[in-house]
């Protein structure tokens, strides 16, 4: 969606004044406000108003600007359009030659660029998120096979999957061997026979 440049109703009120109400003027003093501070009255002329609704409406365009992807384009395109019909007007027409439309061009001039500032600043920041993205490593988490499937885990399978306790068992053996008796071969020669023997 194109989005309308704001500079355009202040300087098309002044375009109305100028060619439709040439009677008109813009330095007489519409309504003069009284401080309470000081007492003292507040003059303010027609210049004065359109040049602070031009600044409201510069604080809007920043604003608008600001927002991500707000800016397109032809936005910036209607922007400078607005501010070089802005200077042919003050250049080529004796009404508009004052310092009241030449602030009014000033400030179309900084809607557009600080449109393209922001813009050119937005740009890198989201081409590097995008790369930061791309190269970010994908954590890969195992779980059972009872969990992807998303059925319950077994009856006999404890509810947390930290690893159980290795269990030892003692085994004991099934026949005992029974104990040798050493041969004649294998006593010492000094050893005295059994009785049998002698015999």
């Amino acid at each position: 969606m194109v989005g309308f440049p704001l500079l355009l109703i202040p300087l098309a009120i002044y375009n109305i004044i100028v060619f439709l109400m040439p009677s008109v003027s813009l330095t007489e003093t519409l309504v003069a406000v009284p401080l309470m501070t000081s007492g003292a009255e507040w003059p303010v002329t027609l210049s004065e108003i359109l040049l602070a609704l031009a600044i409201l409406m510069l604080l809007l365009e920043v604003i608008k600007g600001a927002r991500p992807g707000a800016k397109f384009l032809t936005d910036h395109l209607l922007s400078l359009i607005v501010f070089g019909a802005a200077v042919a007007e003050f250049l080529l027409w004796p009404r508009f030659a004052n310092s009241t439309f030449f602030l009014l061009t000033l400030l179309a001039l900084v809607d557009f660029l600080t449109g393209v500032a922001l813009r050119v600043r937005r740009s890198p920041a989201v081409a590097g998120a995008s790369r930061a993205a791309q190269r970010a490593p994908v954590e890969v988490v195992h779980q059972p096979a009872h969990v992807e499937s998303g059925a319950s885990p077994p009856a006999n399978e404890p509810a947390s999957h930290a690893p159980s306790e290795p269990r030892f068992t003692h085994v004991e053996p099934a026949h005992a061997p029974a104990p040798v008796e050493p041969s004649a071969e294998s006593k010492p020669a000094g050893a005295p026979l059994p009785p049998e023997a002698s015999h």
